[in-house]
């Protein structure tokens, strides 16, 4: 698999979402930040991502996809950008 293909498969399930896919070959790691994720547990997000390449996952054709799913909220609250005026 490559990242665009694992953003239109997340952008399916996630519409509206703001999707960043990192790696390469068979090793990602996805940033995905959506409302559909208020009320829902950080496992739950995971597991619902990762459900969406069971098959992948179980055939080997992905090896290690690692999820980080927030909320918008979430995201701006935890930015832990400091922006310093030299």
């Amino acid at each position: 698999m490559n990242d665009s293909e694992i953003i239109e498969r997340i952008a399916a399930a996630y519409p509206g979402a703001v999707i960043d896919a990192v790696g390469a070959d068979c090793n990602f790691e996805v940033y995905i930040i959506s409302e559909q994720f208020a009320g829902v547990g950080l496992l739950q997000r995971q597991k619902a991502v990762l459900a969406l390449f069971k098959d992948e996952i179980t055939s080997g054709k992905l090896h290690a996809l690692s999820v980080k799913a927030k909320t918008p909220e979430e995201q701006s609250a935890n930015s832990g950008l400091v922006q310093i005026k030299l």
